[in-house]
């Protein structure tokens, strides 16, 4: 094997001139060179001493030349290099979206594109759904094309809107649009910040409305009937009730301290605009109440009773009797209270006694007169002032008869039964004055 390979050793040498490098573009005999870096362009390297013999040159590629003349331009003796020209125009293209907000119009309402990194839908939203920050700040968030145009047409001012189509701006007044901010943002956007599980596509930031500056000028002639919600905390109920008010016809809504927000999201929801076709005046004391009631109204509360106790022998004496009426007295320096546990004490129902009042069935007259109803929420029950404001006012507890094993009625069916009860019966008491005016002046000109 050695001897094989000393043979081949002593022909290499003899055929060495005929081997050549012929993969770069000048063809040399293969003496001594150096290749230098692999994963370039060959080139080939002569010693200081021997500079190598030029066998042949071929004709140069069109991108060898331009290479070359790259090389020898101006830039190559001491200018700024071409890379650094590439990367400032790169980067000077990343900061155009940035610098100018690109603006469209749908039907010539403009609109701005929110461009990546836009907070101000979810600091809006944040803050929108924080009751202490919709106090503070004035604001509130009213999602989906129906309330919006309820808003809208209401009066309400609209501070931003956004939108994810201009299919969803289109279906909203644009004409009402002119003095707010549009901005079109992505889907996804608005339904990460979205409360529904299909979001519309639009969500609007309005100013707080003032129920005394609203415009319900779309509603048909309202009934001398007001609601009155003592500490409802269900948004839910509390929803349903505005929107029971709102079908029924009443002229107002007035919301105790203690209640939920109005403008929480939920109750707007349950609501389905009836936020802005009746008005609703929320977080008063009882004397702010008896101050939006007419002089000559007429307060009823609402309670329930066994089905065994329809004739009324059992006597009522203190709060804890009621279905819906509270066992503390309302202080009105609190705002919000917490719920009291059953373990209150039997001492302070026996000092505190409630006013007497008279007791009807829901279905007998009592809506002769301007009417308020007070509806007591479900855990907390209707508060010692409503009582109070019944017996000032020579109101009735109003009771709807249940069958024995119920515990109670939701608030808000109760609200509405009491609620369209009332209607019907202020509606026939002034037909039947229209009648009698009319015969009264057909017997006048007769």
């Amino acid at each position: 094997m050695a001897a094989l390979i000393r043979g081949v050793i002593r022909i290499l040498p003899v055929e060495k001139n005929i081997f050549l490098s012929t993969r770069s573009d000048i063809i040399v005999e293969s003496k001594r060179f150096v290749r230098g870096l692999r994963r370039k362009p060959v080139r080939v390297l002569f010693p200081d001493n021997d500079a190598g013999k030029v066998v042949k040159q071929q004709q140069q590629h069109p991108q060898a030349a331009e290479k070359k003349n790259a090389r020898n331009s101006p830039t190559a003796a001491g200018e700024q290099p071409d890379w650094r020209d590439a990367v400032n125009m790169r980067s000077e293209t990343a900061k155009q979206p940035y610098a100018n907000i690109t603006k469209d119009s749908v039907d010539g309402l403009r609109y701005e594109r929110a461009l990546p990194g836009d907070k101000r839908l979810s600091r809006l939203v944040s803050v929108a759904r924080s009751r202490k920050f919709r106090e503070q700040q004035g604001k509130i968030l009213l999602e989906g094309r129906r309330l919006i145009c309820d808003a809208l047409e209401a009066g309400a001012r609209p501070q931003i809107v956004f939108f994810s189509m201009a299919d969803r701006l289109r279906e909203l007044p644009l004409d009402k649009l002119r003095g707010a901010t549009v901005v079109k943002v992505k889907f996804e956007d608005i339904k990460i910040w979205s409360d529904v599980v299909a979001p519309q596509g639009v969500i609007a930031i309005f100013a707080r409305p003032d129920p005394a500056r609203l415009s319900f000028s779309q509603r048909d002639p309202s009934l001398p009937l007001s609601l009155i919600c003592d500490n409802v905390r269900d948004p839910g109920n509390l929803g349903t009730m505005l929107r029971c008010a709102a079908a029924a016809g009443c002229q107002d809504v007035l919301l105790t301290k203690g209640c939920v927000d109005v403008w929480e999201p939920k109750v707007l929801r349950a609501g389905m605009g009836a936020h802005f076709r009746l008005p609703v005046y929320p977080n008063l004391d009882w004397d702010e109440i008896r101050n939006h009631l007419p002089k000559s109204v007429t307060a009823h509360v609402a309670d329930i009773r066994d089905a065994d106790d329809e004739d009324g022998t059992n006597k009522l004496s203190k709060p804890g009797d009621y279905g819906w009426v509270s066992t503390s007295p309302r202080r009105k320096t609190i705002e919000y209270e917490e719920y009291d546990s059953e373990s209150d004490s039997d001492s302070e129902d026996e000092d505190l006694s409630l006013p007497r009042v008279e007791t009807k069935l829901y279905h007998e007259n009592w809506a002769q007169s301007p009417t308020a109803l007070v509806i007591g929420g479900e855990t907390r029950g209707l508060s010692t002032e409503a009582v109070q404001l019944a017996e000032k006012t020579d109101g009735s507890r109003l009771f709807i008869p249940i069958v024995s094993g119920v515990d109670s009625l939701n608030s808000a069916m109760a609200a509405s039964i009491l609620l369209f009860e009332g209607r019907r019966q202020l509606s026939m008491l002034l037909q039947t004055a229209g009648k009698k005016r009319q015969s009264k002046a057909e017997r006048k000109f007769s």
